[in-house]
């Protein structure tokens, strides 16, 4: 049951996870939800159709209705339970992973499913204790109206603008140069033609080398904004007009301006490992900054239990309140051009106008035959006297900067992060925050020093 995860419910198709599951897990959802209405969609991966065909067959054996909105992006599938205030859904994808995962997001209630919740469906598994009855399923296409709702936000640019879309052969490639085209965008297509095996790049967008040709790209066109999408189409990165890709820190902080401005006084949810920059500019514009632990149900769920007007997560989901806490990169695609536009301002210009700070990508390590609870609990004897928060994993702020280390959800890795107000502090921040791991802290190091070759 390694297949269940702190959000989802993911693994390798064949391997981990197959038609078998894929049954089971229908039936646990529809025992959990009691004969209610079920949404399903799916993305364009080859086994996808198998196992939401196979996901259906155990949810209508529960007795429950299973209404079946095809091949479709992840916002259009949360659209269609908002739209249709339906509040049971399965969508099968594996978002960001390479073509052979796969997986399962669900949906209970209003609110994100918990760690919790997917404990209670492995469970039922488990036990086999399963409602049984007569279901049915019943087509109903989305899209259309899922176009309509996200264009009905943006009006045409008053000056044009020339946008390169990325779409990695993902669930957003026909959809989102169609929707910009329709507002008048140029639009320069990039692996816009759909295919689940994902043959031109790694459907992660938030890795710097998948992103190369995107960078190039848009360059050669002298676009105004470059915007790539992960394989399901929820995250979003973007590349201003100089080529250069704008860190998930940054692009937070362009949107949650353009927010705040309307909404004084707004909460912004945000990722706990962003930039320090990223509170100080929500404070600075009049918001109220709330720290969330990473992850897209812990920070949807913190927008809307708070209200908030934004979240937003460093991998590049950003979540608002016009979409009941939802987040969808393609929205974010169209708020990005409207604040171009609106400005009058390259996008190159916004970011280099934001501060930076020395931050490190993630330092991934792996923990092998030790326990990542025991470095962790080392870590924070280490730490002892220091400022410490527990949200997610060990983070240690300190006068000149901020350590964290987190265990992966996914991989047998730990997962660290540190941030300097300068570069020269960085060393130092290392060492205090892994004194009591020396192993650990000769691999970040050396992991550290192979990025910055």
């Amino acid at each position: 049951m390694g297949i269940f995860k702190a959000c989802d419910i993911r693994g390798i198709y064949g391997k981990d996870l197959t038609e078998r599951e894929a049954y089971a897990i229908g039936r646990a959802v529809g025992t959990r939800l009691v004969r209610k209405t079920v949404v399903v969609g799916g993305d364009l991966r080859p086994s996808t159709l198998s196992l939401k065909e196979s996901l259906i067959q155990g949810l209508i054996h529960t007795g429950a209705e299973v209404v079946d909105i095809g091949m479709v992006p992840t916002p259009a599938f949360y659209f269609a339970l908002r739209h249709w205030k339906i509040y049971g859904g399965v969508m099968v994808t594996a978002s960001h992973n390479p073509a052979e995962f796969n997986g399962f997001k669900i949906v209970l209630e209003a609110l994100p499913v918990t760690p919790e919740d997917l404990k209670d469906i492995q469970i039922i598994i488990q036990e086999g204790k399963y409602l049984s009855g007569t279901g049915k399923v019943i087509s109903r296409p989305i899209i259309r109206e899922y176009q309509q709702f996200i264009s009905s936000f943006f009006s045409p640019p008053p000056r044009s603008q020339k946008v390169v879309i990325d779409a990695g052969s993902g669930s957003l490639s026909l959809i989102a140069p169609a929707l910009l085209e329709s507002l008048n965008y140029q639009v320069v297509k990039l692996y816009c033609e759909p295919d689940g095996t994902f043959p031109y790049r790694h459907p992660n967008p938030a890795i710097k080398e998948n992103l190369k040709d995107l960078v190039q790209k848009v360059k050669e066109t002298s676009a105004n904004i470059g915007i790539a999408y992960d394989g399901d189409g929820d995250r979003v990165i973007f590349v201003d007009d100089e080529g250069e890709v704008v860190s998930g820190d940054k692009a937070i902080i362009i949107l949650v301006r353009e927010l705040l401005a309307s909404k004084p006084g707004g909460k912004v949810v945000y990722d706990i490992k962003c930039s320090t920059i990223v509170p100080e500019t929500i404070r600075q514009d009049g918001g109220i900054p709330i720290v969330e632990r990473s992850g897209h149900a812990f920070i949807k769920r913190r927008v809307i239990l708070e209200g908030a007007v934004f979240g937003g997560e460093i991998s590049g989901h950003f979540f608002y309140d016009l979409l009941e806490g939802g987040d969808d990169a393609l929205y974010s695609s169209l708020l990005m051009g409207k604040i171009v536009t609106d400005r009058m301002q390259k996008l190159s210009q916004m970011v280099k106008a934001i501060p930076t700070y020395y931050i490190t990508p993630d330092i991934r390590i792996p923990y092998g035959n030790l326990s990542p609870e025991e470095i962790l609990s080392a870590i924070r004897e280490g730490a002892r006297g220091e400022e410490i928060s527990e949200l997610d994993g060990i983070r240690v702020q300190y006068s000149e900067g901020w350590a964290l280390a987190r265990i992966s959800v996914t991989e047998p890795l730990l997962t660290f992060r540190f941030e300097a107000r300068n570069r020269e502090k960085l060393p130092e921040i290392i060492n205090r925050f892994l004194l009591a791991v020396p192993d650990i802290r000769q691999q970040v190091f050396f992991q550290l020093s192979i990025m910055e070759k």
